[in-house]
């Protein structure tokens, strides 16, 4: 059975099943983070309609949290950024994710490494099985700039808790 993690929003209930058969360092890395409650607090910071939305490394007020080493990029993998999937955002450099990831909320196949401008891509390790609803109504929010950063919620998503299900 795969792992699940639920996050807990102050727009309903997530769950994300990982995959880490395909993507097992950055399956263990997301939920290093998780089993550390690095994510309780956390915002979606960037939100962006017809694309994804993206969290993990901020608190409310664009506050940048401390993160782990980054890890490798697992984008050959097989898994494609479709619709409700989970990937690792990261920097231009292909090997920086550490604890931002976002939800496809559309496919966007030119984040596939194959499609991809820079030939790595974006590392896909899970979907969403519960809360697509959630995430639609999270990729609606009226968004605008602040502290430099563009596609901002205006009103905070935030992630109240992550954990691991049994």
């Amino acid at each position: 059975m795969s792992k699940q993690v639920e996050l807990q929003t102050n727009h309903g209930r997530i769950v994300i099943e990982l995959d880490d058969a395909k993507a097992p360092a950055t399956v263990e890395n997301f939920l290093n983070y998780v089993k550390k409650g690095h994510y309780d607090g956390t915002i979606f910071h960037r939100v962006i309609k017809g694309f994804m939305i993206q969290g993990g490394g901020m608190e409310p007020g664009m506050k940048q949290k401390a993160t782990d080493a980054p890890i490798q990029n697992e984008s050959a993998n097989g898994l494609t950024n479709e619709k409700y999937t989970l990937a690792m955002a990261r920097t231009s450099a292909p090997h920086s994710a550490s604890s931002q990831f976002f939800i496809n909320t559309k496919n966007n196949g030119f984040l596939n490494r194959e499609q991809s401008s820079d030939g790595w891509g974006y590392a896909v390790f899970g979907k969403v099985v519960e809360g697509t609803e959630i995430v639609d109504a999270i990729e609606k929010v009226a968004t605008g700039r602040q502290m430099g950063h563009s596609d901002v919620p205006n009103d905070n998503v935030v992630i109240e808790s992550a954990k691991e299900l049994a």
